[in-house]
């Protein structure tokens, strides 16, 4: 079941560069490289060629960043290492960035006069300042001055403000950059900057190891904002940063599951991304990084976690360096017999993490966790082939309105229990956001962002409006669950309680399957887990007992082997 025994340290370090390199090509053909061309060194293709946009997403620059990792670094069949073409290609990226800058230092990712904060202007700047560190003696005087002048601007921008909803990971990679930028320009005024923007990072941390995300603990954003605090430390080595670091790793390291995927509907935002550089980093301090990480180099490898070129145009542009990055950063390994457990391969244990609302369990028939927080979503995995016995994202439903509501929510007004050998949550369940863009309504949403977006704290106050509507709304529907796990010597079992209120009607429900419902650009990429799992779907004389009843029960038992059996009552 542990892939990594078959690999040495030089093989899964070389993944890492396999699989960062292998994005060059799709990031290159994304650049305008015309040096005649008024874009010249946009990376943004659907802004300057095929011209279905009417703004360049300025996060499509990030790329360069792994542009220059190449041309900077030898590494296993690097074709562009020290190649000119490449080199006036990231200086023509770098170039660019600053002619797309807002006054205020901010930049724009999803729309016209967005102004994002973190995402994405911090990211920018970390990854220009990479670029830097590498090419900056290459530069003109002029390219130079203006990006000197774009990154202390962006710098100042990032310390000065903040965006509204809590993303620890953005909150991490505002202060990063706003460091990076003080330590490039010695400039103590960025340094107040940064330490503001790192006492506003520590209260979003919490003692159980995870970092709030919205509403939650997300599994995915965690390992990044470990890469981003790992980052950080090695120009700034404050007790604080490894504090937050040596409590997250062990926190991120319950969501490895046995069959080489991570996190997924398990967090508050549902993402599958390892961000593995941190691992790296820390990998000689704690001797856990490095058995995660090579867990998920091969969950990588095979096609069972997320990595670069599986992701969207806009996303993939993030990860790729970061992979580059994990190779140059690979970090000691210790001899087999030193190297620590992942949880799922020790010995039985019950682990809580109350605050976070999960329980992660180790039995000698198999590998357990559960997101109380979200409804009872539970992952329960083989101990002997690693395989999925139950993937349940909780109930997922639709009303005769055509509202679509569903367990999996953050609500702090769930009851949540958890008493020895039985794991319960139950309440209400919520609506399911499902707008989407007429052409009306874009032509609406630009007229007000081009009319209204020049003013930075409208464009906050939009952004945050937008967040509201797609992602942390909390709207309560006429549906109540009751959600009980009992786990037993010979394996587990399952039961689902719905009650409609009066005159409540349900056209379609499912319970099970893996199915994340909120909106989260970086989140339901494909994953081969999904192939091996599915729900349970009422048919069309279920559906009418529970509406004429107003109660419906699910029971299902899964038994040591993976034998699962399921029974309904009304």
């Amino acid at each position: 079941m542990n892939m990594s025994k078959s690999r040495t340290d030089t093989d899964r370090r070389r993944i890492y560069a396999d699989l960062g390199l292998a994005a060059l090509p799709r990031f290159i053909s994304t650049m305008d490289r015309n040096e005649f061309s008024p874009t010249y060194g946009c990376a943004n293709r659907e802004f300057w060629l095929t011209r279905v946009m009417d703004f360049p997403s300025a996060i499509a620059q990030f790329g360069v960043h792994g542009l220059a990792l190449a041309w900077g670094h030898d590494m296993p069949s690097n074709r562009y290492r020290n190649h000119p073409k490449i080199l006036a290609w990231i200086l023509a990226g770098m170039d660019y960035l600053t002619k797309i800058q807002h006054a205020d230092g901010s930049f724009d990712e999803f729309y016209p006069n967005e102004r994002g904060w973190a995402g994405p202007t911090g990211f920018l700047v970390h990854a220009m300042i990479g670029c830097h560190r590498l090419v900056g003696d290459r530069m003109s005087p002029g390219q130079r001055m203006r990006f000197l002048d774009c990154m202390r601007l962006a710098a100042r921008f990032l310390g000065a403000n903040d965006e509204i909803g809590v993303l620890a990971n953005h909150h991490a990679m505002a202060a990063l950059p706003v460091a990076e930028a003080a330590h490039l320009l010695d400039d103590a005024e960025l340094w107040g900057l940064y330490h503001e923007r790192m006492d506003e990072f520590m209260r979003h941390c919490r003692p159980e190891g995870w970092c709030l995300e919205y509403d939650g603990a997300d599994p995915g954003y965690l390992s990044a904002t470990v890469s981003f605090l790992a980052k950080l430390y090695r120009i700034r080595p404050e007790e604080r940063i490894e504090q937050v670091i040596r409590r997250a790793i062990p926190f991120c390291s319950y969501f490895i599951t046995p069959d080489g995927h991570y996190g997924g509907t398990l967090g508050s935002r549902q993402t599958l991304h390892f961000y593995p550089h941190g691992m790296e980093l820390w990998a000689d301090r704690v001797p856990l990084a490095a058995s995660m990480a090579d867990r998920m180099i091969d969950g990588f490898a095979s096609g069972a976690s997320v990595w670069p070129g599986l992701q969207a145009e806009r996303y993939f542009v993030y990860r790729f360096p970061e992979f580059l990055e994990a190779y140059l950063d690979f970090g000691p390994r210790p001899a087999p017999e030193r190297r620590e457990l992942l949880p799922y391969e020790r010995d039985p244990f019950v682990q809580r993490f109350d605050d976070a609302g999960v329980q992660a369990r180790k039995m000698d028939w198999g590998y357990l966790v559960v997101n109380l927080a979200r409804g009872g979503v539970i992952k329960l995995f083989d101990e002997e082939s690693g395989k999925p016995l139950l993937v349940d994202s909780g109930v997922v439903g639709e009303l005769s309105d055509s509202t679509v509501f569903t367990s999996q929510w953050i609500d702090d007004a769930y009851e949540r229990d958890q008493t020895g050998d039985t794991i319960r949550v139950r309440g209400r369940c919520h609506k399911v956001p499902t707008q989407t863009f007429t052409p009306l309504k874009m032509m609406a949403f630009r007229a007000t962002m081009l009319g209204m977006g020049w003013n930075a704290r409208v464009a906050k106050e939009l952004k945050g409006f937008i967040r509201r509507v797609l992602m942390t709304q909390a709207e309560r529907m006429p549906v109540r669950f009751d959600r009980r796990v009992e786990i037993r010597a010979d394996g587990l079992e399952l039961t689902d309680e719905l009650v409609l209120d009066p005159g409540a009607r349900v056209t379609r429900l499912k319970i099970g399957d893996d199915l994340p419902l909120r909106y989260v650009p970086q989140s339901r990429y494909f994953q081969p887990q999904e192939l091996e799992v599915d729900g349970y779907e009422l048919d069309s004389d279920e559906l009418a007992r529970l509406n004429r009843e107003s109660r419906f029960t699910l029971r299902r038992r899964v038994v040591r082997g993976g034998r699962v059996t399921t029974e309904t009552a009304v």
